[in-house]
């Protein structure tokens, strides 16, 4: 890739569209709910599953048991990063869909092609993806998906996903969700737009030189 490209988006735990305080949703409204967004429900059958295609990724990726225990030490927050990422993967949906952004499979397919260069390949661009975000192989175009989303919103508001006009729009679809989390998972500080326990940046830059570091 021939130019510097605001890339990479860490759907795990960090900063999040304003939304009201989370309220418990494990209760008889949502029994068996993560999460509620928009009335429909994450289970925590969906949530463990994408936290064990992780996990199963970190085997593959580390088989030496005591690296692979220094993985799972290092990301001791999966749990709560992914059902975070899952939550903010429909909220930005929502974002985009309300200013009529759309990916297409072509612009997600150059994307991975550019990143790969950058990284020297496919194998070391998962890697560095899994190492970095904690996202599986399997999930990666997905991620490219909204990551592009989050490029394209932020174009078509005249701003970049630093600037608070991008935040506020995600703000707003937030509310519009009305998203539900049960609170065993954290909670949602509105004011700050935030998950209260999370010290990870969800938006991050990732540049060529930023790909090197992760190898």
């Amino acid at each position: 890739m021939h130019r510097r490209r605001r890339t990479a988006l860490l759907l795990t735990a960090a900063i999040a569209a304003a939304a009201p305080l989370l309220t418990a949703c494990g209760n008889d409204a949502h029994p068996g709910a993560a999460a509620v967004v928009g009335g429909e429900r994450i289970t925590v059958s969906q949530l463990e599953d994408r936290v064990d295609e992780v996990r199963a990724a970190q085997r593959a990726a580390v088989p030496d048991e005591a690296q692979y225990q220094q993985a799972i030490a290092r990301t001791g927050s999966l749990t709560r990063d992914t059902l975070h990422g899952m939550v903010l993967d429909r909220v930005l949906e929502r974002a985009a869909r309300d200013e009529g952004v759309s990916v297409t499979p072509r612009e997600v397919q150059e994307m991975r092609a550019g990143l790969e260069q950058q990284a020297g390949g496919a194998e070391a661009l998962e890697a560095a993806w899994l190492q970095q975000y904690g996202i599986p192989p399997q999930r990666l175009d997905d991620n490219l998906r909204l990551q592009l989303q989050a490029q394209k919103l932020a174009q078509r508001l005249g701003t970049d996903t630093s600037r608070p006009e991008f935040w506020k729009a995600l703000s707003e679809a937030g509310k519009e969700l009305d998203v539900d989390v049960n609170p065993r998972y954290g909670s949602w500080d509105a004011e700050k737009s935030s998950r209260v326990d999370a010290k990870t940046p969800w938006v991050r830059d990732v540049t060529s030189a930023g790909i090197q570091r992760t190898l």
